[in-house]
């Protein structure tokens, strides 16, 4: 069957789903995918597309949506979707993220943090770090402002994890934990007039944010290391910690209220609940919020990323719950069952009745509370997905799960459910960010970006958004502060690459030094991979182990100092890589070897 026949099969197969009727009793989970944009010429493919990564969704109410995507070049480029109640369109072009976090200001206004632009390279030859690392604002149906900071710099942007604002006068953006000498976690604060950088002093790495009950609550990454070679690595702070074990949840106040920033303490917030649960035990919580509860979901620090001379706690996933001015523990180690901890055999016969046993527990991408139930969706991978990196792989599943303030999973979804395999709707790819607007009606993507929606035949559509705001394509993105030169968002590379080359009557400076050299590798006794190299400037790096295009195993990522350095591994016999790559971040320009001619 020719690639063209298996295409237009597909589209029939899809359109066929996109046409067929919730069941009437009650709520289902269904595929919604809206066309490609149109192309330049005006016409439109008939064929549903995966829109590419999607970092976020929000609502501002039921009919009123946007999503970010990373795009899924050449037809659907980066940028910004809007839900209308009846169809998601293509809003913008522009203010596409790697990732991306969208935070509602208002009915017709919102911000994103957004992939940074090759102007930022001005002056160092090279491409920095552009991840996430710049903001975008729209409202009035356009892109009013746009913020970014040279590379390299004291005042240089970092990427950020987290976006969350209480009003149009007041934003708050987070993300990676500041290299040293400076200390805190790097944040900015819109009070409606301009963006400044407004560190938190608590230091630890910002993951999430969500408003809620007039503050924002920010889930962040407690960071410990016993290595008094990696000061570097652990987390730096300008207030004392607060007598009880650190909680990674913390709190923003309202503009005007003091103090600006609070910690909360595992007193407080029960996500530590035995006495041998140290803080970083978890990863920083995910948030998610609706007018009347907050829900967090924490998933144990895999056991790579345990600091170095320390074992493994035994941690669970953890989900607590925020209602009626009290926080509960939903799902953890407070309850005798844990529906996200399974058990699966190591192989290692104890008895010739039984064998031992290992826990582990699925992880949670998102949690959502469905407004009005006392529950929450959640998107959720099993152990093995995780660790062969099947997020967007041919066989991943689409997992969401629906779980009850007393901790019971009341509803469980595998997608493509069976009927749409039936109809020929193969995997998808795993279900990453859940959202829901209102009660029985929730939207979940998928890691390629296919849309999924949750609602009853009476609330599958609703009535059309008429805001002229989310009608018309936007194309522009202003000039970022503080960069002397911006180039189009949609410039080819090549016509980058052409303007950076040199011309002939310029003599050439010389070439950029690599940042590793020097590598060299051996297999430990125990399966230990330990990689040796050079680094050129101070970098964070993570050394992958792969299988195809499975991860096997990883290291935390680490900020190293430049000199000869090293990473282990303990790799997994029975997921055993082909090749090993070794990520880096350079966190400073790299030298130029002089040319002598």
């Amino acid at each position: 069957m020719s690639a063209l026949v298996r295409s237009v099969l597909l589209s029939v197969v899809l359109l066929a789903i996109l046409a067929t009727a919730a069941h009437a009793e009650g709520a289902t989970w269904r595929l919604e995918q809206p066309l490609p944009p149109r192309s330049a010429t005006g016409q439109q493919s008939p064929i549903p597309i995966g829109l590419g990564a999607v970092g976020d969704i929000e609502f501002w109410a039921p009919n009123r949506g946007v999503l970010i995507t990373k795009g899924n070049p050449p037809t659907v480029p980066p940028g910004i979707w809007a839900y209308n109640g009846v169809e998601w369109h293509e809003l913008a072009t522009v203010c596409g993220a790697s990732e991306g976090k969208i935070a509602w200001a208002g009915p017709e206004e919102f911000w994103t943090v957004s992939d940074g632009r090759a102007g930022q390279s001005t002056g160092y030859g090279y491409n920095p770090p552009l991840k996430d690392n710049t903001l975008c604002h729209f409202a009035g149906g356009k892109v009013v402002a746009s913020y970014a900071k040279p590379a390299y710099e004291a005042t240089s942007y970092h990427a950020m994890n987290g976006a969350a604002c209480l009003g149009p006068e007041d934003c708050w953006f987070g993300g990676e934990f500041l290299p040293e000498p400076q200390v805190g976690a790097f944040q900015l604060h819109w009070n409606g007039h301009a963006v400044s950088e407004e560190p938190n002093p608590e230091g630890h790495e910002v993951r999430s944010m969500a408003a809620f009950n007039g503050a924002i609550y920010q889930g962040v990454q407690i960071r410990k290391s016993y290595d008094p070679s990696e000061p570097e690595n652990e987390d730096r702070l300008t207030e004392p910690e607060s007598p009880f074990e650190p909680s990674d949840l913390h709190l923003i106040n309202p503009e005007g209220v003091t103090p600006t920033f609070e910690q909360l303490t595992s007193a407080t917030v029960p996500f530590y609940t035995q006495e041998n649960e140290p803080s970083w035990s978890l990863e920083a919580p995910i948030l998610g919020s609706d007018a009347s509860e907050m829900w967090g979901a924490a998933n144990p620090l895999r056991s790579s990323e345990y600091p170095r001379g320390t074992s493994a706690p035994g941690q669970q996933l953890t989900v607590v719950r925020y209602a009626e001015g009290e926080w509960h523990q939903v799902v953890g180690p407070e309850f005798a069952s844990n529906p996200f901890t399974r058990f699966t055999s190591r192989g290692i016969q104890q008895s010739r009745a039984e064998e031992e046993q290992e826990a582990e527990n699925d992880r949670i991408a998102s949690i959502a509370p469905e407004p009005g139930s006392e529950a929450a969706w959640v998107s959720v991978s099993s152990p093995s997905e995780v660790d062969a990196d099947q997020i967007a792989g041919e066989n991943a599943t689409a997992r969401v799960e629906r779980l009850t303030a007393s901790g019971r999973v009341s509803e469980a979804v595998s997608l493509p459910s069976a009927a749409e395999r039936e109809r020929g709707v193969g995997h998808l790819g795993q279900a990453t960010k859940v959202v829901c607007p209102e009660a029985e009606d929730c939207w979940m993507v998928t890691a390629n970006g296919w849309l999924y929606h949750y609602a009853s035949e009476a609330t599958r559509t609703l009535e059309r958004d008429g805001s002229a705001a989310f009608a018309s394509l936007i194309t522009e993105r202003p000039k970022d502060e503080g960069i002397p030169q911006i180039q189009s968002d949609t410039q080819p590379e090549e016509e980058l690459e052409a303007k950076a080359e040199p011309k002939e009557n310029v003599k050439k400076p010389g070439k950029h030094v690599p940042l590793i050299s020097g590598v060299r590798s051996r297999v430990l006794a125990g399966g230990t991979l330990e990689l040796t190299f050079r680094l050129a400037v101070k970098a964070r790096v993570r050394l992958v182990a792969m299988n195809g295009k499975r991860i096997v195993a990883a290291t935390p990522q680490r900020t190293l100092h430049a000199g000869r350095r090293s990473l282990r591994l303990k790799l997994n016999r029975r997921h055993w890589p082909k090749h090993i790559e070794l990520e880096t971040h350079p966190l400073a320009p790299l030298p130029l070897v002089r040319s002598k001619h």
